[in-house]
C-alpha cells in the first residue's frame, strides 16, 4: 500500500538580495533593490524586506521603486555569484534525497518520503536543511511541509521571512477554505479577478464549484482548480537535471606557486571529491583540475579513464600530469579544484504515488 507522500518545499528568504547584504555588510539592514537601473527600462529582480516595506517587489519597474523608496541602494544582479550559493544550497537538500526539483535558483521542492537519513519526520528534515543553510551560507530560508506540492508551495510562504509551515492530511481541508484565493499557487492575479467575478474570494468559495462548471468558465485549468481546492494533487517531485560532476575548489589566502605546497593541497581536495562521491555512490570517468592564476586568468585540463573513479588513491595519480599542462609553479595561484564527472546514465528512482485523500 502506497504511503503518504512528505514533499517539503524550500524557499529562500529575497535570495538576490540576501545574498548582497551578506557579501557587503554595509547594506545589512537597509533597502536593497536588485535589479535594473532607476534611470533605465530595468526592473526589479529582488528586493529586501526594508525595501518591501515602501511597496517595492519584484517584476515592478526600476523607475517605479526609485519613486517608492528613493533611498533604495539599487544594484546590478550577480547571477554568477547567486548560481554558486544556489548550488551550495543544492547539496544540502541531496544530503537528504535524490529527488530535488528545482524551480528556480532560490526554491525547490524534496520529496523526503523515503530520505537518504530514515527520518520519518519531514518536520524536522526540513528545519535541519533551514539549519543548515544558515549555517553554510548566512542567509534564511522558509519551509513549507504537507503532503503534496500544491499545499507545500502555499505553506512556505505563511511565515516569511525565516520561517515554516506545516500542513498536514488532518489540517489540509481548514488551510484551503480560509485561504484567499490570490494566495493560491498557479492562481495569477487575472484569474484570481475574474474567480472574483464568480463570487470565488476563498478555497472555501471555490470548492463549492462543481468540476464542469470551473471547466466552462476557466477551461482546461478548471479541472485544476477543482483539485486543489479538495486538496489534490498528483503531481511528482520530478529532478529535472541529474548531477553531472562533483568538484571542490578552494581559494587560496596567498596566491602560491611552490609546487610542493599545490600538491598538498590538491591532495587535501582528491580525499574531499572521493568523500563526495561515495555519500552519492557516484563513480566518475572523467577528471578534471582546474587552476585559476593570481590574474584571474582560470584554465582546466581533464584526464579521461577507462576504469570507474571514486576513490582519492585514483585521482592521486593523474594530478602530476594534468598539472603539468599547466603554468602552476612558473606562475602564482590563486584557486584551486578538482571535479570527478562522466558518470554513468541514472536509473529512474522509483516514485511515489500520491493517494486521493477524503476530505
Amino acid at each position: 500500500m502506497n504511503s503518504i507522500r512528505k514533499i517539503i518545499h524550500i524557499d529562500m528568504d529575497a535570495f538576490f538580495a540576501s545574498v548582497e547584504q551578506r557579501d557587503q555588510p554595509e547594506y545589512r539592514g537597509r533597502p536593497v533593490i536588485v535589479g535594473g537601473s532607476p534611470d533605465s527600462r530595468g526592473v526589479v529582480c529582488t528586493a529586501s524586506y526594508e525595501a518591501r516595506r515602501f511597496g517595492v517587489h519584484s517584476a515592478m519597474s526600476s523607475a517605479q521603486a526609485y519613486r517608492l523608496c528613493p533611498q533604495g541602494i539599487f544594484l546590478p544582479p550577480r547571477f554568477q555569484a547567486y548560481k554558486q550559493v544556489s548550488m551550495q544550497i543544492r547539496e544540502i537538500f541531496f544530503e537528504y534525497t535524490d529527488l530535488v526539483e528545482p524551480l528556480s535558483l532560490d526554491e525547490a521542492y524534496l520529496d523526503v518520503t523515503r530520505n537518504r537519513q530514515g527520518m520519518p519526520s519531514a518536520t524536522i528534515i526540513a528545519q535541519e536543511i533551514r539549519r543548515k543553510i544558515r549555517e553554510e551560507t548566512g542567509l534564511t530560508s522558509s519551509a513549507g511541509v504537507s503532503f503534496n506540492k500544491f499545499l507545500a508551495k502555499v505553506a512556505s510562504d505563511v511565515n516569511k521571512p525565516d520561517g515554516i509551515k506545516v500542513v498536514p492530511p488532518e489540517e489540509a481541508e481548514a488551510f484551503i477554505a480560509a485561504l484567499p484565493i490570490e494566495n493560491f499557487y498557479g492562481v495569477g492575479k487575472v484569474t484570481a479577478r475574474k474567480m472574483r467575478q464568480f463570487g470565488i474570494r476563498t478555497g472555501a468559495d471555490l470548492k463549492r464549484f462543481r468540476p464542469e462548471d470551473l471547466i466552462a468558465i476557466f477551461g482546461k485549468n478548471g479541472w485544476f482548480y477543482y483539485e486543489i481546492a479538495h486538496g489534490i494533487d498528483r503531481r511528482k517531485v520530478c529532478p529535472v537535471w541529474n548531477r553531472k560532476s562533483i568538484g571542490k575548489e578552494v581559494t587560496l589566502e596567498h596566491d602560491i606557486d611552490d609546487i610542493d605546497d599545490i600538491n598538498t593541497i590538491l591532495h587535501d581536495l582528491a580525499a574531499e571529491v572521493a568523500k563526495e562521491l561515495q555519500r552519492h555512490r557516484l563513480q566518475g570517468k572523467t577528471v578534471t583540475l582546474k587552476v585559476k592564476y593570481a590574474d584571474f586568468q582560470s584554465i582546466t585540463r581533464s584526464k579521461t579513464q577507462a576504469e570507474d573513479i571514486a576513490a582519492a588513491a585514483q585521482i592521486v595519480p593523474l594530478l602530476p600530469e594534468l598539472l603539468a599542462k599547466t603554468e602552476a609553479g612558473s606562475r602564482k595561484v590563486r584557486l584551486l579544484g578538482i571535479t570527478v564527472s562522466s558518470f554513468p546514465a541514472p536509473i529512474a528512482a522509483e516514485m511515489v504515488y500520491q493517494p486521493e485523500l477524503p476530505f
